[in-house]
This record gives structure tokens, C-alpha cells and sequence, in this order.
């Protein structure tokens, strides 16, 4: 789901991509909420972009191809680089398979002069189908779909990510805190972020 933060009366250092990707069910989404929750007392604007939610509305119709994937990433890309330059902390959780794809992306955004953030959701194959939160490991095991990523369709981990976050390792919230450190430390973050949780709350 897409969400919005609202303006808050903290300044903000700027804005940025920060793109989350990992396999399916690494845990990309709930990341990337978690952060927007608790930045919503420190940024003019945070919006998360799901990788679900695009191909649903921005990128109906297109299928699973390797060029079809590379336009929908260059879509996200696309978006929410104009985000950014406008202020605004965009956490994208999208699988962003190919690593040409994801270098192009962050091509843009250094021509656009925006920062832009690689995180690897580091979580193996035999976790996420394990977890497999929306059925998608289930579904291939019953031959219902084909092309699933890190199982019979390719997945290039990252090179040289600037964070990786091993979700199988530890907790969401020391995933998001993890983040935030990583944002405060880049200077995205005006100041260090309210880690009160809302359990302690």
C-alpha cells in the first residue's frame, strides 16, 4: 500500500530514493513502512512506492519479461526521482531484479543530483519460501505460475549495496532502526530519528 506521511514542523535535510530490494517476502514492504512510520515526526514528506501497487496502476499490463520488468523499474525510478528532487523521502520496495537496471535507476537520480539509497534485503531463498507471504512460492511449487525470482527466473544480487539488512537475522524494528541510522548517518536525516516504537509507546 502506498503511504503518506504528512509534514511534520521538523526541518527536513532533503530528499532521496531509497530503494529496498531483496526476493519476495524478504520483507521489503514491511521495511519500508516501518521507516515511513517512524519518520512521520521528522520529514516534510516520506512516500513509499510498492512494487505491487505500481504494476497495478502505473505499469498495468506489463507481464514479467526481463524487458518488461526493466521498464516497470525504470518507471519507479522515474517517479520517484521527481519525488525526491522535490523534497520528499521515497522508500521504494520493489525486487528490481537485473543490476544494469538498478545502476541506470541511480545513474538518474546522480544526473537529477538527488541521493539515492541501495539497501539489500540480504534474506535467502529457503527463508522467503519459507514466510511466503503472498502465496507466489506456493503457486510455483503447484506449477500455477512460472518466472518466480531467485527460484527458476534470475535475481543479481547487488555488488556493492550501500546497506544490507539480513531480515532473517534480525527484527523489523532493528531492520528499520538499522535504516534510520544509515539515513541519519548519509545526512538524509536532520537529526537522529525517534526510535520509540509503538509498543513502548
Amino acid at each position: 500500500m502506498s503511504t503518506i506521511v504528512h509534514p511534520s514542523s521538523v526541518p527536513c535535510a532533503g530528499g532521496a530514493t531509497v530503494w529496498l530490494t531483496g526476493l519476495p517476502s524478504a520483507g521489503k514492504s514491511t521495511v519500508a513502512i516501518g521507516v515511513a512510520e517512524q519518520l512521520r515526526v521528522e520529514r516534510c514528506g516520506v512516500e513509499v512506492l510498492d512494487g505491487d501497487v505500481i504494476r497495478t496502476n502505473l505499469s498495468k499490463g506489463l507481464g514479467y519479461s526481463r524487458e518488461d520488468r526493466a521498464v516497470n523499474i525504470r518507471r519507479i525510478g522515474f517517479v520517484s526521482g521527481l519525488l525526491a528532487r522535490n523534497g520528499v523521502v521515497v522508500l521504494v520496495a520493489s525486487i528490481a531484479p537485473h543490476a544494469d537496471v538498478r545502476d541506470q535507476v541511480r545513474a538518474d537520480h546522480d544526473d537529477l543530483g538527488v541521493p539515492y539509497v541501495e539497501v539489500h534485503l540480504s534474506t535467502p531463498v529457503e527463508v522467503t519460501a519459507q514466510r511466503d507471504v503472498k502465496g507466489l512460492y506456493a503457486k510455483h511449487r503447484a506449477g500455477e505460475i512460472t518466472g518466480l525470482t531467485g527460484v527458476d527466473d534470475a535475481y543479481e544480487v547487488p555488488r556493492d549495496p550501500d546497506l544490507v539488512l539480513p531480515t532473517h537475522e534480525q527484527t523489523v524494528q532493528e531492520s528499520v532502526t538499522a535504516l534510520l541510522d544509515h539515513l541519519a548517518g548519509r545526512g538524509i536525516l536532520s537529526r537522529e530519528p525517534d526510535r520509540q516504537t509503538k509498543e513502548s509507546a
